[in-house]
């Protein structure tokens, strides 16, 4: 795999690529970096060019110092300038967690770029927003949410040599099948030591707004869609949901309604994986999107 940089949008942007043909690109979660798809792109590198960024802040990627810099137009805004530099051909979009949400919401406002899209674990952004703002299930296993946009949060996810990460993450997937190395938590933990990378990771949610109901007035929700009109919505793209049944924080609630702003999807369920799929069943997950993408050339 060849790492590299690119100068889009005001940042410079570490991404990893591998393989030749059609373009696959990752969009990673929180507190993930582009490793995180490494067994799926090694994978799926034997038939298509495959990408996967560290976004705005994460790992050896550039870090705008305000919260406000984290908000979704400048994200959208990033990837919308790295399919640029790679050629503006459409991609198929792969993305999971934060990846997800900033993916979604990249798709409304970029619908052209975008071949085909998958999404693990996080449904349409006006479902969640929804969930958030109604559904009491969704709201408790948002709770976190609202410690994550708590100013000095970072604090708490670095205590302890990262404790928090190494038992919610790792330790969560390996109890579900994942084959985690030394080497790959190193690697990970080195992403987290980057100076000021967990505050920018964090600055995502907190300049997204993005929760339950707070107690405070504010009715929870996020600002994910916000500038999109009913028709912006609407997605022509096929789209597959990848889903792990046991994930505590992103609940399957969100596919209520999916028909209402997809007319093409699918959605695949892994009973016993949780949140970490791609971590928990990479082989799966590299099938799957190998099968979708021959399914809807």
């Amino acid at each position: 795999m060849k790492h590299d940089y690119a100068d889009v949008n005001g940042i410079r942007m570490h991404y990893v690529a591998a393989g030749e043909g059609e373009p696959i690109l990752f969009l990673h979660g929180f507190p993930e970096f582009w490793g995180v798809w490494k067994k799926v792109m090694a994978d799926l590198s034997k038939d298509f060019r495959v990408i996967a960024p560290d976004l705005r802040g994460i790992n050896l990627t550039s870090r705008p110092e305000r919260v406000e810099d984290y908000a979704i137009p400048h994200l959208v805004a990033d990837v919308r300038a790295l399919v640029k530099h790679l050629g503006d051909t459409p991609v198929t979009l792969v993305c999971q967690d934060w990846g997800a949400l900033l993916g979604w919401s990249y798709l409304l406002r970029h619908p052209d770029t975008v071949k085909r899209f998958v999404a693990i674990n996080v449904t349409h952004p006006a479902l969640f927003l929804r969930d958030l703002r109604e559904n009491p299930r969704q709201q408790e296993a948002s709770q976190y949410m609202l410690a994550f946009r708590t100013p000095g949060s970072e604090n708490m996810l670095m205590a302890n040599d990262f404790a928090f990460g190494r038992q919610a993450l790792f330790a969560d997937a390996r109890s579900r099948g994942a084959d985690i190395s030394e080497e790959d938590i190193n690697e990970w933990v080195a992403a987290w030591r980057q100076p000021g990378a967990l505050k920018a990771g964090l600055d995502y949610y907190r300049a997204a707004r993005l929760g339950p109901p707070d107690g405070q007035g504010n009715p929870g929700g996020g600002t994910l869609v916000d500038g999109l009109t009913p028709e912006q919505l609407q997605v022509k793209a096929p789209v597959l949901v990848l889903w792990g049944e046991q994930d505590p924080y992103l609940l399957q609630d969100g596919l209520v309604g999916l028909e209402q702003y997809v007319r093409d999807f699918s959605v695949q369920k892994f009973p016993e994986s949780g949140h970490s799929v791609t971590m928990e069943r990479p082989k799966e997950v590299a099938r799957a999107v190998r099968d979708f993408m021959a399914a809807k050339r």
